[in-house]
């Protein structure tokens, strides 16, 4: 169990750096990625491409982050506090200006041999249009 924990706290700790190469070599070349209320995307390839949308778009510190872990370490939890800058538009949503925001967030993870398989996001998306300024 303490070294999926520890897998995940270095994704985060990869995330909170912006070192996306470290974040990626958390995870199984066939990862599984639930984006919030969207489709799922498989790959570090399409993980790569998410981080890139993500870059271009938000700038953001996760804070407070707590890990749980199944006793086999096989699934894990994390719950998290998002300090975050909108910063350049992103398909679909409201227009960017540079609005902060600080919203609270979870994760679902599921690891096999030492990677991290899949990566399951949840926010309420309606807070974070309104704390943006956007009609909810």
């Amino acid at each position: 169990m303490s070294d999926s924990v520890q897998l995940v706290q270095r994704y985060y700790a990869a995330f909170n750096r912006g070192d996306w190469d470290a974040m990626l070599d958390c995870l199984a070349e066939e990862v599984a990625h639930d984006l919030n209320q969207g489709e799922r995307e498989t790959g570090r390839e399409a993980f790569r491409a998410f981080l890139a949308r993500m870059d271009r778009s938000y700038v953001e510190r996760l804070e407070d982050i707590v890990v749980m872990a199944a006793a086999d370490g096989r699934r894990l939890a994390a719950e998290y506090v998002v300090h975050g800058e909108y910063r350049t538009t992103d398909e679909g949503l409201p227009p960017a200006t540079g609005q902060r925001y600080v919203l609270p967030g979870g994760a679902f993870f599921e690891v096999r041999d030492g990677r991290i398989t899949r990566v399951t996001n949840y926010y309420n998306l309606q807070e974070w249009l309104r704390q943006v300024g956007a009609e909810a």
